[in-house]
């Protein structure tokens, strides 16, 4: 576990000199390395020391591809500013945390009141949930105001946009503090009010469940549905392809939320369900609507 001693970098954006990220899988990583570049020092929390040496390496893998292609040149300093550690009172001294566990409501209460009580009093909290209700988080916290979501998108490196969430109970200033963090970390805010899905999950998966549904009924290929929207509507990455990248289990869960907060039009497919039983949960596993195994 790295726990060297670090000192904030002097203030040169909007962004904390220090800040905190809780879950290293995918999108915690890569919510760092974006946070290291802008300038931040970062304390990345895992659940174990296993566990926070493998996002150590998987920040440190993403700092060498920006360096591969030219965006940084200072690596060995870049990875002095991130320590990796094992309990959220190590969270004491930053102004901004970004919680990054995966999207179960449980797990993610239990882990905001964890944060909230290593912090300081006037430190930010901000989810990085993709669908779950801000306010329903807010309520874990005894200091609720100082909630609200950066919805990353995936991969966060190569992503222009995050997703600022603002919930019923957030302080007034803290959209425009978020705006400038993103704006910080050289992306792009959209700014939406809470509610299920809010904007990017509710109509990406609504997209991803009924190409899932053209494949269940034999209406085209994986490949050919994809192909239409990124040819024919010109989406980067088809709906299929995605879900497998964002992961098979994950589009699933999202779909079950939505569909107990906004009725059956999110229904998750049989094929889906089917799919996820099986293990075959897209690139991680090597295998969803794509073969990934190479």
């Amino acid at each position: 576990m790295y726990t060297e001693k670090r000192e904030a970098p002097p203030e040169s954006s909007a962004l904390p000199g220090l800040a905190g990220v809780v879950g290293g899988g995918r999108m915690g990583a890569g919510i760092a390395h974006a946070l290291l570049l802008a300038g931040s020092a970062v304390t990345l929390v895992e659940r174990d020391e296993q566990a926070a040496a493998g996002a150590r390496d998987r920040v440190a893998r993403a700092v060498a591809d920006s360096a591969r292609r030219g965006l940084v040149t200072n690596t060995d300093e870049i990875l002095t500013r991130l320590a990796t550690v094992t309990s959220p009172a190590e969270l004491r001294d930053v102004g901004l945390v970004i919680e990054a566990v995966p999207e179960d409501l449980e797990l993610k209460l239990v882990t905001l009141r964890a944060v909230e009580e290593a912090i300081a009093p006037e430190t930010v909290i901000a989810s990085n949930t993709s669908s779950i209700s801000l306010d329903t988080l807010a309520e874990a916290l005894a200091r609720p105001e100082r909630l609200l979501g950066l919805h990353f998108f995936n991969p966060v490196p190569a992503s222009k946009l995050v997703e600022v969430v603002i919930a019923t109970v957030s302080a007034p200033d803290l959209q425009k503090h978020a705006v400038a963090w993103v704006e910080a970390l050289g992306k792009t805010a959209v700014v939406v009010r809470n509610a299920p899905g809010f904007a990017s999950s509710r109509l990406g998966v609504l997209l991803g469940l009924e190409a899932i549904r053209m494949v269940e009924s034999g209406v085209a290929s994986p490949a050919d549905i994809d192909a239409a929207m990124t040819l024919g509507y010109g989406h980067p990455t088809g709906p299929l392809r995605l879900t497998d990248l964002v992961g098979l289990d994950v589009r699933l869960g999202i779909a079950r939320y939505l569909e107990s907060e906004l009725g059956p039009r999110f229904s998750p497919p049989d094929l889906l369900v089917r799919l996820v039983e099986q293990g075959h949960l897209g690139r991680k596993t090597g295998k969803g609507f794509y073969d990934w195994s190479e």
